[in-house]
């Protein structure tokens, strides 16, 4: 069984951006390791798109999230990878959770969101500490909107706090952060092909 991962970048950097995203360099070692379980990925740089503001699923002309949204609801999985900032998620990123706010409402005629059956991860870097609560932060907010979130679904790195080094700048991956990855890729593909096979009931079953 063949699946499909969307990735969303929530790096600040745009993908014209002269340095390496960190973001990216976790994002692409867990591209690898889906590839290991049938997973196919395509990643989106979301700072390359006008995700205009708001909670709706179209935000009006020149919004980008109406053709995103699209692709989130195609995929079986939706890997969101995001660098801390002041100790949160990325501003891209929170304004992608928001627009994801609308499933709430958009749901089939068993009561279902459009996101029902589709399986949710976290990759989280940066030379702060956070990565505990912006994962906290994006699951609980995932599974608002209807995601499921499998066992160990995140994997992360952060550096010495207000150091210079980043994750795009290691020699090698850690052991434990290698562990981290093979765990989320194993675990999300994994349950990701349970709900394909078997939706969840609706409210008339």
């Amino acid at each position: 069984m063949t699946l499909k991962a969307l990735v969303f970048n929530s790096s600040l950097k745009s993908s014209s951006a002269p340095e390496k995203s960190s973001t990216g360099s976790l994002i692409e070692l867990i591209a690898e390791e889906f590839k290991k379980h049938g997973v196919e990925t395509e990643t989106i740089r979301l700072a390359d798109h006008n995700i205009k503001p708001g909670v709706t699923s179209d935000e009006g002309e020149g919004d980008a999230w109406p053709e995103l949204r699209e692709k989130v609801l195609k995929a079986d999985i939706l890997l969101i990878g995001t660098p801390i900032w002041l100790g949160q998620p990325s501003s891209v990123c929170k304004r992608a959770l928001e627009r994801m706010d609308a499933f709430l409402e958009e749901t089939d005629d068993q009561g279902r969101m459009v996101s029902y059956g589709k399986v949710a991860a976290v990759a989280v870097v940066g030379n702060e500490d956070g990565a505990h609560h912006v994962s906290a932060e994006l699951f609980q907010a995932l599974n608002d909107v209807g995601f499921t979130i499998p066992a160990n679904a995140v994997a992360y790195w952060v550096g010495e706090a207000m150091g210079s080094t980043n994750f795009v700048d290691l020699k090698k991956t850690p052991k434990e952060v290698k562990t981290m990855i093979t765990t989320l890729a194993r675990n999300t593909a994994h349950l990701a092909s349970v709900l394909k096979r078997a939706q969840y009931p609706g409210e008339s079953e």
